[in-house]
């Protein structure tokens, strides 16, 4: 069957077999290999992407129930250069061992500080609760997404101040 998905506001147009499942779309069919694919079932999280809006385990998901939707992943978190504050705030704090709950962790992240920009331990913690990290203990995650929260992006280029 042939679906059209918005994918980190480009619109792309494939066929894929009817039971194809997102993740596997955005990495084997566009080569978007930020998206991690862990488990299959949803328990892990890794392959957490952001479907209108919405932050969803895509192992879940069919590529085909993304037809005609937008489709948000880790890539589309650096703008021209620039790392995300979530980006910046997952090295600053050293929120990563291994790597592979990264990309879901940030996605979840970047759509919880879009919601709330000064989450509390406890709400940042909820928060990444359906999500699986095998290495960290979490303790430099939550440091990450504080970090991330003291740290908002600038949307817009810094002017001259005049004396």
């Amino acid at each position: 069957m042939q679906i059209t998905i918005t994918v980190n506001g480009a619109e792309v147009t494939r066929d894929v077999e009817p039971r194809l499942l997102l993740v596997h779309f955005i990495r084997d069919h566009l080569g978007l290999t930020g998206t991690h694919w862990g488990c299959d079932t949803s328990q892990c999280g890794t392959c957490v992407l952001w479907l209108d809006g919405q932050p969803v385990k895509s192992c879940t998901v069919l590529a085909a129930m993304a037809d005609g939707h937008e489709v948000r992943t880790v890539e589309d978190l650096e703008v021209d250069g620039r790392l995300d504050p979530v980006q910046q705030g997952f090295m600053e704090e050293h929120g990563l061992q291994c790597g592979f709950c990264t990309p879901g962790m940030m996605m979840t992240t970047r759509w919880l500080l879009d919601h709330d920009p000064d989450p509390d331990e406890a709400t940042i913690r909820e928060a990444i609760s359906g999500q699986l990290c095998r290495c960290t203990g979490y303790e430099n995650i939550v440091r990450a997404v504080r970090w991330a929260a003291e740290h908002p992006a600038v949307d817009q280029p810094e002017q001259e101040v005049e004396a």
